[in-house]
């Protein structure tokens, strides 16, 4: 999985939120600028090469305000990636990078 293809395609937009999930970000006041600035300083922190929905990732980043924020993308050889979902890390999942899973 390549993380700068994934920015390239997210810095130009070329993305869509899963339908199934927006309200979720709603609900977790997760705007898609906060998204995009996640994905384009992030980091592939797991790479989910065999997800039955195609190879998937998880991408730790920080929006330019510092809000940690996992991004799941998917669909990734296609034109247009599929943010699947996004949300904060659980501190008491995560070590305090967000980017290992506590107890791995």
């Amino acid at each position: 999985m390549d993380i700068d293809a994934i920015k390239s395609k997210v810095g130009v937009g070329k993305y869509m939120v899963s339908f199934t999930h927006t309200e979720k970000l709603r609900q977790r006041m997760i705007e898609a600028n906060e998204i995009e600035e996640a994905v384009c300083n992030g980091t592939i922190t797991e790479s989910y090469p065999d997800d039955t929905r195609g190879p998937s990732c998880l991408i730790m980043g920080l929006s330019n305000n510092g809000r940690p924020l996992h991004v799941v993308c998917g669909r990734l050889d296609e034109e247009e990636i599929l943010i699947i979902t996004a949300y904060e890390p659980d501190p008491v999942e995560w070590e305090p990078d967000f980017k290992t899973r506590k107890g791995s």
